[in-house]
């Protein structure tokens, strides 16, 4: 066998390797870069922040240790070297490299109105899959989030208990079809392991501005009180608004 003709194909493997160990090393860097730019939470649960960042530091360790290993052999020209990686081809590590990339030049964003809507917004006013074993009944009607009322009424779900009640909640606006003029659902997102699982959950708000002065999407903070209308012949807890007004989008929009 011809040693000069085996030489193009130990350069494509040599380049394959040093793709793959730069793919590596981006991925670790990536995860940790979303980590100390607080984006992490927009991706995944609080509760596996641990292991996305060890996993970075792993995946920088390997990355750099790959690199002393191959710096060090940059000059063997041995054949045999082709048959001894077990990194994937080239085609693969190109993949691998420039969706690392692209991780870093188009940052995630929080899910929005029309995703709530694809997501079961649309099938009921309210929303209720919180699980109900966090709720807590010792709470002041004004202290209760919107999470917080969603769960107090998938334990006992009659709208005429809380009729009267003071309300406080926070959430980016929806408007769904099968909502009447003059309401729209408070809604948040509720993630349980990563953003490919979250879910709507929101509560019926009726209120008398303009609608152009509260956007879907936009977030604000309603307070008012608890009353029971029927709404697509069911009736439920809505919140009548006294007050409704903008606050900045959160720096994690999702709830647990």
């Amino acid at each position: 066998m011809n040693p000069t003709s085996s030489l193009p194909r130990l350069r494509w493997s040599k380049l394959s390797e040093w793709m793959h160990t730069f793919a590596l090393g981006l991925w670790g860097a990536l995860f940790l870069y979303y980590w100390r730019s607080g984006k992490l939470g927009l991706l995944i649960h609080p509760n596996y922040f641990g292991l996305s960042i060890g996993a970075g530091f792993v995946l920088l360790a390997i990355s750099s240790f790959n690199i002393i290993r191959m710096a060090k052999q940059q000059r063997q020209t041995d054949a045999r070297e082709q048959h001894q990686t077990l990194l994937p081809p080239l085609f693969m590590s190109g993949i691998l490299l420039f969706a690392a990339i692209v991780g870093f030049l188009i940052a995630p964003k929080p899910f929005v109105s029309d995703t709530a809507i694809q997501r079961g917004l649309q099938d009921s006013a309210i929303v209720t899959r919180v699980r109900p074993q966090s709720f807590r009944v010792n709470r002041s009607s004004e202290s209760r989030s919107l999470i917080d009322w969603i769960r107090t009424l998938d334990v006992y779900p009659e709208p005429d208990a809380y009729a009267g009640q003071k309300v406080s909640v926070d959430g980016f606006v929806v408007y769904t079809k099968n909502l009447p003029q003059g309401y729209l659902t408070l809604t948040r997102f509720v993630i349980t392991c990563c953003a490919a699982d979250v879910y709507p959950v929101g509560l019926p708000v009726r209120f008398t501005q303009p609608k152009s002065e509260v956007p879907a999407d936009g977030w604000f903070k309603v307070q008012g009180k608890m009353m029971t209308e029927t709404l697509n012949g069911k009736r439920q807890a809505v919140i009548q608004a006294n007050v409704i007004e903008p606050i900045p989008e959160p720096k994690n929009p999702y709830a647990y």
